[in-house]
């Protein structure tokens, strides 16, 4: 059966005066994969994920999402993504149930703020403003606020970035179990293992080009076809499964 495009991305180009931040980029994600936009500071892959989430605009090129044209539906594309605020987004004197509530009233949905908090490890901090929680507790409440439009896609700009061991695996967990609930997810993250662990597919992006997609398991293996050699044997495990064995795998939280 073949898989249906939710996303297709063809040429995308776009310059800020002589710089051409991307250059002709072109792929396709695939309904209900995570995917990944790996690539160095300013190597384009923010931009091009805002030009997709409508906040930013093209120079030339398409894009359509859920098969609508972003040139004559940036309004419908909207209806159907949800994008992770930074923490800037949050009003500071709401507690996260009243945000959730704010948030459903922006999006005319009805959503249950404790069944939703409860799901991301949050029903304690239910009446906690955002700025009283922790950076893992912020990344999750992030996400969770992602999904109250019922979103066919969302968009994840390094969401464990500064999280400890244990958050960071908490939230791999519960970005598998929201594509598990039929939701595409398209993230951007520095840190390979995040990408191989949780990817699909992923796209390699420099100086605003891709320079390789396919699924992480091909892009290790055709590089070791190649004839590289790592200097140092690889092992069944790595320094943070045994920080996470010492220390148990339970979030810590204040």
């Amino acid at each position: 059966m073949e898989k249906r495009k939710i996303i297709e991305v063809k040429d995308l180009v776009k310059k800020y005066g002589d710089f051409t931040a991307v250059n002709g980029i072109s792929f396709d994600v695939y309904e209900n994969e995570i995917f990944g936009l790996l690539g160095t500071n300013g190597a384009g892959k923010s931009t091009t994920l805002e030009i997709i989430e409508t906040l930013r605009e093209k120079t030339s090129g398409k894009v359509f999402v859920d098969g609508m044209d972003l040139d004559k539906d940036p309004e419908g594309i909207k209806k159907v993504i949800g994008v992770q605020l930074q923490s800037s987004g949050y009003y500071p004197g709401l507690n996260l149930v009243e945000l959730i509530d704010l948030f459903c009233g922006l999006y005319n949905q009805q959503a249950d703020a404790k069944e939703l908090l409860k799901i991301f490890n949050l029903e304690d901090k239910a009446k906690n403003k955002f700025k009283e929680l922790s950076g893992g507790q912020k990344q999750r409440f992030s996400i969770a606020t992602t999904l109250i439009n019922k979103p066919k896609i969302i968009f994840l700009d390094e969401p464990t970035t500064g999280l400890d061991p244990q958050a960071r695996r908490n939230l791999w967990d519960l970005i598998l179990q929201v594509r598990e609930q039929g939701t595409t997810v398209v993230i951007t993250t520095h840190y390979m293992d995040e990408a191989e662990i949780l990817c699909d597919r992923c796209a390699i992006v420099d100086h605003g080009r891709i320079i390789a997609l396919e699924s992480p398991d091909a892009l290790i293996d055709k590089l070791v076809a190649g004839g590289f050699e790592r200097k140092k044997e690889v092992k069944k495990a790595n320094l943070e499964d045994v920080f996470i064995a010492l220390t148990g795998e339970a979030l810590r939280e204040v």
